[in-house]
């Protein structure tokens, strides 16, 4: 009876119930596999090699109106680059991609059906809007071509 009455004094002096306490656990299982995504904005527009100042080669064309995003949680990652046909004879098709941070750009490269390195040195990252620049060149070796295209087939991985 003391006791009773002595917790009934004891909450209402320090409003606190005598009580034992509870945990319980949960395990969460969970898994982050290896991240290699490259995207590209689209296609350049259609080039048209039509000039040649006398004496030269025909004027090259660039069009830098297309980028590309990549997302890697992986290091030492490279971007390649091929087409899926080789160019005519006297034709170049160049690509030049800007490098994300931290990594580095091989500059203009003329791609071949050979995969080609591009951009090195790539680390964990999530990069978008970097600039791509394709430049078409014709030799005066270069026969006449109508509406001929090439894939390029760009490549994120180690």
């Amino acid at each position: 009876m003391i006791w009773r009455v002595l917790s009934i004094v004891f909450l209402f002096c320090f409003g606190i119930p005598v009580q034992a306490s509870t945990t319980a656990t949960a395990t969460v299982t969970f898994t982050i596999s290896s991240i290699d995504s490259i995207s590209i904005s689209g296609n350049p527009a259609a080039f048209n090699i039509n000039t040649a100042t006398a004496g030269n080669d025909p004027a090259s064309q660039t069009d830098s109106s297309t980028t590309y995003a990549i997302t890697t949680n992986t290091t030492a990652q490279k971007v390649t680059g091929s087409i899926d046909t080789t160019m005519p004879a006297g034709v170049t098709l160049n690509v030049n991609l800007t490098a994300p941070s931290g990594a580095t750009s091989a500059g203009a490269v003329n791609l071949t059906t050979t995969p080609q390195n591009l951009v090195t040195g790539i680390s964990s990252l999530a990069q978008s809007g970097m600039q791509i620049a394709y430049t078409l060149s014709a030799t005066s070796a270069a026969s006449p071509v109508a509406n001929a295209t090439r894939i390029v087939t760009y490549t994120l991985g180690p």
